[in-house]
């Protein structure tokens, strides 16, 4: 599995992706790792360079963080590194740190046992890599769709219009059937007619639909698609 580090755009909704893997499959564990994963996670969410992907922070400062003495921290980034979670970059020497980075590819295999406990739509989204060209799967459509009703002049209305003009097959497979529910601010929440229908759309043609509302509405900056 090829995974693309959480920069750049959408990233901020892949590395909290990350977290709650990490959340998800510490609770299914026992409590010795549990407080091993609690550490790591709060030691990315406070230190981690995702711009560079590197984790520099030293012992003594770890060690304050977890409110642990500094033999504590050597033995749980041992583990984490035998656990091929956390990889050594460049070993530390007088007067610098250990400098790491995170093996996603090896985070995210040793979660995807508990994907499925937070939700099929979180399931979906982790297993399609970022990049990946979306495996598109028509649903059988009964009669013909008719083109959609732009007089209502919403953003929703109008970037369905453009959608149907892109491609007819898939605007009648998969998006005909979503609803306009709410807009706040920039976010635009759309409401599929079944759970599998939203997680589908919102893995496979965020990015589409995103884009041809932002074509006619360029205040809208998000999103959501629910059920």
């Amino acid at each position: 599995m090829q995974v693309a580090r959480p920069v750049g755009r959408a990233a901020a909704s892949r590395k909290y992706d990350l977290l709650t893997a990490l959340g998800a499959h510490a609770l299914a564990q026992d409590k010795t790792v549990q407080r091993r994963v609690l550490r790591l996670l709060t030691l990315i969410t406070a230190r981690y360079n995702w711009a560079r992907d590197e984790l520099a922070v030293g012992q003594r400062e770890i060690a304050r963080l977890w409110s642990v003495d500094e033999r504590t921290v050597k033995r749980e980034m041992a583990r984490l590194r035998a656990d091929g979670w956390l990889v050594v970059r460049r070993q530390g020497a007088r007067g610098r740190v250990t400098e790491y980075r995170l093996d996603l590819e090896r985070v995210l295999e040793d979660t995807r046992p508990q994907w499925d406990a937070v939700g099929p739509d979180f399931a979906l989204r982790m297993g399609t890599a970022d990049g990946e060209a979306a495996q598109v799967v028509p649903m059988p459509v009964k009669g013909r769709v008719p083109a959609p009703e732009v007089r209502e002049g919403t953003e929703w209305a109008l970037a369905r219009a453009l959608l149907h003009g892109e491609d007819e097959a898939l605007y009648a497979s998969w998006l005909h059937g979503l609803e306009r529910a709410e807009r706040a601010g920039g976010r635009l929440t759309l409401r599929a007619p079944s759970r599998f229908h939203a997680a589908y759309v919102q893995t496979h043609l965020e990015r589409q639909v995103l884009a041809a509302c932002q074509a006619v509405d360029d205040g809208v900056t998000e999103l959501r698609v629910t059920w």
